[in-house]
């Protein structure tokens, strides 16, 4: 379960350089330092994140590792993965979400859905199964994932649902239907902005000090060093006080989210993820940032070792979000807490129904110490008004 404190540990300051371990991926390390020399010696965070993640054949998500799996010792658990999510913690939270689907797609009229980072299949096969059992009219579930590894799991996994299974590596001109994406957009590479004795600066990566031979060549593997440099940009939210502050910026993720309003023409986005409103977001207590690693079900705030080898996230302003898909034309359909959004599309009503064993873990989805608080649902709408199932009690787009 990818649920980083609400007080991420401390990041490096921007003079720390981290030399490399045995274990970092030495041709992705220094294709990544080709890419600093290129570029002058110094890359913001969000090339370095999206060079780490998705370098193909290289990149976190690119590469042949286990990512996702069960917690260590469970049953059914990937050896040496990295971490776990909502459907594999529970499959009914698959099915919960599938009554959300179904009353989408009725609403919106259209009769195909697209999963975005579908991981191991699990929600997909989920989903599926839901609306076979509900007898929902579905044409086509479509998967966009750029991992070749991951999408051999999803075909394996999804082999019994045959045609009605697709996957592209690119969106069409034109979309309809209803789009899912669980934790998605905390993988979508962020730039970091410092403020440093009152200065706001962006933060980047350079070389550490001795990453070059004595001849100007490219050492063996390139590790890697904070470097902030003085930028006009700054966070949407003033940020309270003069103290150091470390904070994230999304333009990405916010380009998706008009990516998706430009291509769609008729249906309903779905988005979970971990993340805060711009007033929490960008609190002055929140001043070291949220950008964290995921690795054999720990995590630590070091993105610039061990390159390659974990995952790298930041929280959603979901806020930023919001405004962006108003900006291109989406209307906001409602904002709650995962476990608001959860209950409200029947999962207790799944929980009473289950055994012992499934209703114990599916807790974890809506505990507010587990998943169900920092962990929230945000829908996104073109054409007609109409109330998701989803959030009809304890919307909180008023909190937005």
């Amino acid at each position: 379960m990818k649920t980083p404190s609400l007080t991420s540990p401390p990041f490096p300051p921007a003079d720390a350089a981290h030399p490399a371990a045995p274990t970092v991926s030495d041709a992705l390390a220094q294709h990544i330092g080709q890419a600093v020399r290129a570029q002058g010696g110094w890359i913001g965070f969000d090339t370095f994140m999206a060079l780490a993640l998705y370098t193909p054949g290289l990149g976190y998500y690119a590469a042949d590792l286990p990512k996702f799996g069960a917690m260590p010792g469970a049953p059914g658990g990937a050896p040496g993965s990295d971490f776990v999510t909502a459907p594999e913690i529970s499959p009914l939270f698959g099915y919960a979400l599938a009554r959300q689907v179904a009353q989408a797609l009725q609403a919106t009229g259209t009769d195909e859905v697209w999963e975005f980072g579908a991981g191991t299949g699990a929600l997909a096969e989920q989903v599926l199964s839901a609306l076979r059992e509900m007898q929902v009219p579905l044409a086509r579930y479509t998967i966009v994932d750029l991992s070749g590894s991951l999408r051999a799991r999803q075909q394996s996994r999804l082999a019994p649902f045959g045609d009605q299974v697709q996957w592209v590596s690119e969106l069409p001109a034109q979309m309809r239907g209803v789009v899912l994406g669980n934790e998605l957009i905390d993988a979508m590479p962020v730039q970091l902005l410092s403020r440093v004795g009152g200065v706001w600066h962006e933060r980047g990566v350079v070389l550490a000090a001795g990453g070059e031979a004595a001849d100007g060549a490219a050492p063996a593997i390139d590790a890697f060093a904070w470097s902030d440099r003085p930028t006009a940009l700054r966070p949407p939210a003033e940020i309270e006080g003069d103290h150091d502050y470390l904070t994230e910026i999304h333009p990405q993720s916010e380009a998706f989210v008009r990516t998706l309003a430009q291509r769609m023409e008729r249906g309903a986005v779905f988005l979970l993820d971990y993340g805060f409103p711009e007033a929490e977001y960008y609190h002055p207590q929140r001043h070291m940032g949220t950008v964290m690693c995921h690795q054999a079900h720990r995590s630590d705030a070091d993105p610039l070792v061990c390159v390659g080898e974990k995952d790298i996230t930041a929280h959603v302003n979901f806020t930023a979000l919001a405004l962006a898909a108003q900006d291109a034309g989406l209307e906001v359909l409602g904002y709650t807490s995962q476990a608001h959004f959860l209950i409200n599309c029947g999962l207790v009503d799944l929980m009473q129904a289950a055994a012992l064993p499934v209703r114990a873990s599916a807790q974890r989805l809506i505990l507010e110490h587990e998943m169900g608080e920092l962990f929230k649902a945000i829908a996104l709408g073109v054409g007609a008004q109409w109330q998701p199932l989803g959030f009809g009690r304890g919307d909180r787009m008023h909190r937005l």
